[in-house]
């Protein structure tokens, strides 16, 4: 059983999300929060699976939050996405590089969100909608187009050539078996690659990834390709 807390300080928005997630076999809602430190406490109390996090909450935020929970190491297990709409894109990036595992738009269609629930659930990230990778790239600061030489980032030197180009492809949002056939390797060597370049960069899952390949300059808005698929 996938256990769901959530936290919108609109009720009605939670009681929605609620009958939606208890209608499915395997997911159950253990608690909501109308704030930020509210849903602190709860994730601490209840130990969640995953968090529903509304980004704009009175008195302790979204992101802030969402900070809070992935820094505690007690809470290392609970995955956090994000609740937003599509006029946030600061939001939804500063709740990334704070840890969350993607992001979902409000009015995501109801099989949508049952299905992102179980992917964050078993530890992929939320990289499927095209608009994630943009939006990222955007409030990166990334600029759209071929850009000039720009400083290449100290953690790089960290990445084989082998791991960055996997980091390339991650945030193209290729799933492990995606790459290892672009790249022709096992599954369990393109799992390999991955895990070792989230250790060597402190990430704590592919959004990470996905953040510093952009912040870094190993991806650009000019490569992105809408036909590439999503973690699986």
């Amino acid at each position: 059983m996938i256990r769901v807390l959530l936290a919108d300080d609109q009720a009605l928005v939670r009681a929605g999300f609620r009958v939606l997630l208890d209608s499915a076999a395997d997911i159950e809602v253990v608690g909501e929060a109308a704030n930020g430190g509210q849903a602190i406490a709860l994730t601490r109390s209840l130990l969640p699976d995953v968090v529903l996090m509304d980004l704009r909450m009175p008195e302790v935020d979204g992101v802030t939050a969402t900070r809070r929970i992935t820094d505690d190491p007690y809470l290392s297990a609970v995955r956090v996405v994000a609740l937003t709409t599509f006029a946030e894109e600061e939001h939804v990036f500063a709740a990334l590089r704070s840890g969350a595992s993607g992001f979902l738009v409000k009015d995501i269609e109801p099989d949508e969100l049952l299905q992102a629930v179980r992917v964050i659930a078993r530890g992929d990230a939320l990289l499927s909608p095209a608009v994630t990778r943009m939006v990222i790239a955007r409030s990166a600061g990334v600029p759209h187009g071929p850009a000039g030489p720009r400083p290449e980032p100290p953690e790089l030197a960290l990445l084989t050539v082998r791991e960055k180009e996997v980091v390339r492809l991650v945030a193209e949002g290729l799933s492990n078996d995606d790459i290892a056939g672009h790249l022709v390797l096992s599954p369990l060597t393109a799992k390999t690659h991955v895990s070792r370049a989230m250790v060597k960069l402190g990430a704590r899952d592919r959004a990470q990834l996905v953040v510093f390949a952009y912040q870094s300059g190993l991806m650009t808005p000019d490569r992105y390709s809408p036909g590439s698929t999503a973690p699986r």
